[in-house]
């Protein structure tokens, strides 16, 4: 059975990225990029990100959802059918990138979810 492994990521919405990302520098000594990311290594290829998106991004889905989880997974094409076989609102997109694959899914409560199966090494 395919499976989430960990937390890849939270995102945040911002009404201002370059502020907040200063602000948790400032204040919570998280070494955010100017654009607001920071990726934290926790092994050797475990790793999560916290990324600040601008207010108006559609990434997130709907207006109201404020932030995103990405979740790491071991297999996203057998997840994916999976959560299909089992009724759960999957987007049809996927992508691929120097990353990994990407995939969505929406929770009961209407919260996009973004799966992620990492490149291999990463």
């Amino acid at each position: 059975m395919a499976k989430v492994t960990g937390i890849g990521g939270v995102f945040l919405r911002a009404r201002n990225p370059e502020r907040l990302a200063e602000w948790y520098r400032r204040h919570l000594g998280v070494p955010m990029s100017p654009s607001g990311a920071i990726t934290f290594h926790w092994g050797e290829a475990e790793t999560t990100t916290l990324a600040l998106f601008a207010n108006d991004t559609d990434y997130f889905g709907e207006p109201g959802q404020r932030t995103m989880i990405n979740l790491r997974v071991d297999d996203l094409a057998a997840l994916l059918a999976q959560l299909r076989g089992r009724g759960v609102e999957v987007l049809p997109q996927t992508e691929d990138s120097e990353f990994g694959r990407f995939g969505w899914c929406v929770d009961p409560e209407g919260n996009r979810i973004e799966l992620w199966q990492p490149a291999p090494g990463m």
